[in-house]
């Protein structure tokens, strides 16, 4: 498990640092009308990794047991492919890496949870759930495809490459590598 190594204070970008307000000024206080709780620096709402992988769950979860309803399986693909999506695109640069891994974890885990309800009481439980399962994902692959590869693009796009430089250096000990002047 990776440690992080203590950074000096005075670096512009050290993380968790606090940054003084000049004096004779007053800071906001977090969630004040002059800054919202979960706004970025240019007001729009931002997501954790953590939120967009939620995201993803959810609307797979509910889209699943639409597309059960409904008898049209290609609601489920649709509706995560949307969920990718925005979820790329909502997630805070710093929590890329997290979420370009995760969505076909979080549709497999949305659509078990699914079908699992929607198999209860049924006999042999695991075998339908199983079968479920299989059809399920073998209806949504292309889906789960374009997901992802639209979630990979987006990160690119959005700062992916320096999460991954980042990362190397704290996982080899390094010191962050700071961008030229």
């Amino acid at each position: 498990m990776a440690t992080r190594k203590p950074q000096r204070m005075d670096h512009p970008r050290a993380p968790f640092s606090v940054q003084r307000a000049p004096r004779g000024s007053v800071a906001p206080a977090a969630g004040t009308a002059s800054e919202p709780a979960a706004a970025g620096a240019d007001g729009r709402v931002r997501l954790t990794g953590r939120g967009g992988i939620l995201l993803i769950g959810v609307v797979s979860l509910l889209s699943t047991l639409i597309a059960h309803l409904a008898s049209i399986p290609v609601i489920s693909g649709a509706a995560f492919t949307a969920a990718c999506v925005v979820a790329a695109l909502l997630v805070r640069p710093t929590d890329l890496l997290s979420l370009t891994v995760s969505p076909p974890l979080a549709y497999f885990t949305a659509a078990l949870a699914a079908e699992t309800a929607l198999t209860l009481g049924e006999t042999g439980f695991s075998r339908a759930v199983t079968i479920a399962m299989a059809t399920r994902l073998a209806d949504v692959a292309p889906s789960l495809f374009l997901g992802t590869a639209l979630v990979l693009v987006i990160a690119v796009f959005r700062g992916l490459p320096s999460n991954i430089r980042t990362f190397s250096d704290e996982v080899n000990g390094r010191r962050p590598r700071t961008p030229p002047k």
